[in-house]
């Protein structure tokens, strides 16, 4: 790992890199970090995976696209579970189980009324989502 001034230290097997020490004397350090012992940075455990994700949106404009196009979508489908008329909804239920049954029946009621709005019929007995 390498700080802002270039002083580099390595990374522990608990993925930690401490500069200590190398910060009393950097002119850096005012901007760096605010601790008296120095600086030190803790990796996420899933560093790795996180850098190839950022560096993928980064360089490939499709990933980007696609994510535009069903991202509305699905924050729109977020809020409408999570408010009515704007105001955000309390939990009605106590515990996990009767909550969960209540997002479980919202949700596949939302999720009903979406397809109706796309043209779910119900003919001759079956559903059917008329085509365009």
């Amino acid at each position: 790992m390498t700080c802002p001034n270039g002083s580099t230290r390595p990374i522990s097997a608990t993925r930690v890199a401490t500069f200590g020490v190398l910060c009393r004397t950097c002119p850096l350090r005012a901007r760096c970090t605010k601790s008296k012992t120095g600086r030190k940075i803790v990796l996420h455990e899933h560093d790795a995976v996180l850098r190839t994700t950022r560096r993928d949106w980064a360089t490939n404009p499709a990933l980007r696209e696609r994510y535009m196009r069903h991202r509305p979508n699905v924050e729109r489908v977020i809020s409408q579970l999570a408010s009515r008329g704007g105001r955000r909804l309390k939990l009605r239920y106590q515990g996990t189980a009767n909550n969960h049954a209540w997002l479980k029946r919202s949700t596949a009621a939302l999720n009903l009324r979406n397809l109706i709005n796309r043209g779910l019929t119900r003919t001759a007995g079956t559903w059917a989502l008329t085509t365009a």
